[in-house]
C-alpha cells in the first residue's frame, strides 16, 4: 500500500491517494474489492450559528493511530472481508479543507458504506483528537473523545447509527 492505511499528519489529506491505495491493497483479499466509499470531513464555515474563521486540531497521534487499528478491528469483526483507512490532519486547517478522510474497501457496497459510517461514529467517540474552533466573535474547544474505548455502549451506538 503507498499510502499509509492510518496516519495523523499535517500534510493536506487526499481522499484519492487513500482510496487508489486501499483499492489496491484490497483487491487480493477475501472476494476482493467490489465497493469502495470514502467519507471525508471538512471545515464548515459556521458552527452552531457561529461564524468560523478556522480551526486547529490536536492531537496524540501513537494513541490515535492505535484507536484507528482498533476501529478497523472493530469493523472487521461486524462486517467480513472489509477494509478501512483512517488519515486525520492536525495544525491549522481553513474553511474547506478535509480534516478528516475514512475510506472503506469491501467486496460489497452495503458493508463498504455501513463500515465507512462505522467509523467516523467510532472515531468521534474514542480517538484522542481535540479541535480548537476560532471563530469571529470568540473561540471554542470542542468536545472530543468522550467514551472509553472498550465501553460496548458507545459500541452499540456506533453499530446502530451505522445500520441505520
Amino acid at each position: 500500500m503507498s499510502a499509509p492505511r492510518f496516519a495523523v499528519t499535517t500534510d493536506v489529506l487526499s481522499a484519492d491517494r487513500l482510496m487508489a491505495a486501499l483499492e489496491a491493497d484490497a483487491r487480493t483479499r477475501g472476494e476482493g474489492c467490489g465497493a469502495l466509499c470514502s467519507f471525508v470531513g471538512v471545515v464548515r464555515a459556521t458552527h452552531q450559528h457561529r461564524r468560523v474563521r478556522y480551526l486547529e486540531y490536536e492531537a496524540f497521534a501513537p494513541l490515535a493511530i492505535k484507536t484507528f487499528e482498533q476501529i478497523r478491528d472493530e469493523a472487521a469483526g461486524l462486517l467480513a472481508d472489509t477494509e478501512l483507512a483512517i488519515h486525520h490532519r492536525t495544525g491549522r486547517l481553513e474553511i474547506g479543507e478535509a480534516s478528516v478522510v475514512i475510506v472503506a474497501a469491501a467486496a460489497h457496497r452495503a458493508a463498504a458504506f455501513q463500515a465507512c459510517r462505522f467509523a467516523i461514529e467510532r472515531v468521534k467517540q474514542i480517538a484522542p483528537v481535540w479541535k480548537h474552533e476560532f471563530f469571529e466573535d470568540g473561540e471554542a474547544w470542542v468536545e472530543g473523545a468522550i467514551a472509553d474505548p472498550a465501553d460496548a455502549a458507545a459500541h452499540r451506538q456506533a453499530v446502530e447509527r451505522s445500520c441505520a
